[in-house]
C-alpha cells in the first residue's frame, strides 16, 4: 500500500473561553502502512533488500509477504543486482579491455546500489527503466 498524502491548510478550534485559536501548517503529512511481516519500518526494509545486492533481496522476498512497498524494493535488487554480478563477473576475464572497463564498471555499481538505498531509505518507490518495470510486473 502506498502512503498517503493530506495537505493541511488551515483549521481554526473554538475554545469553550471564546478564544479561537487558528491551525494554519505549511507542508504534508505523509501517513503510510508501515506494517511489515519482521516488525521494522518499512523503509528501513527497503534499504535492507540492497545491502547485500541481490541476496539480501531474495532474503526479503521470501520473508515479506504482504508489504508491497519492501516485496518491490526486494524483487527490484533481485532484478538489477544479479545481472549486474554477472555482468561484472564476465568482464573481469577478459583480458586487458576488461581490467580497464571493470573497475569503472564496479563504480558505476556502486553509485547505482546507493541512490537505490537512499530512495529506499526516503520512502520512495524509485523505479529504474527496466529492473523496476519487471520488479513492478512481479510484484502486481
Amino acid at each position: 500500500m502506498m502512503p498517503k498524502t493530506i495537505s493541511i491548510v488551515s483549521s481554526n478550534l473554538t475554545r469553550g473561553n471564546g478564544v479561537t485559536i487558528y491551525l494554519k501548517v505549511a507542508g504534508e503529512i505523509t501517513m503510510g502502512n508501515n506494517k511489515t511481516a519482521l516488525g521494522i519500518d518499512e523503509n528501513i526494509e527497503g534499504v535492507l533488500c540492497y545491502v547485500l545486492g541481490f541476496i539480501t533481496g531474495i532474503v526479503f522476498m521470501v520473508l515479506e509477504k504482504e508489504n508491497k512497498f519492501v516485496r518491490f524494493h526486494a524483487m527490484q535488487s533481485i532484478a538489477t543486482f544479479l545481472p549486474l554480478f554477472v555482468i561484472g563477473y564476465v568482464i573481469g576475464f577478459i583480458p586487458l579491455i576488461g581490467w580497464v572497463i571493470g573497475p569503472l564498471f564496479g563504480l558505476l555499481t556502486l553509485v547505482l546500489w546507493l541512490l537505490l538505498m537512499f530512495k529506499a531509505y526516503k520512502g520512495e518507490l524509485y523505479k529504474l527503466p527496466i529492473a523496476g518495470d519487471f520488479a513492478e510486473k512481479q510484484i502486481g
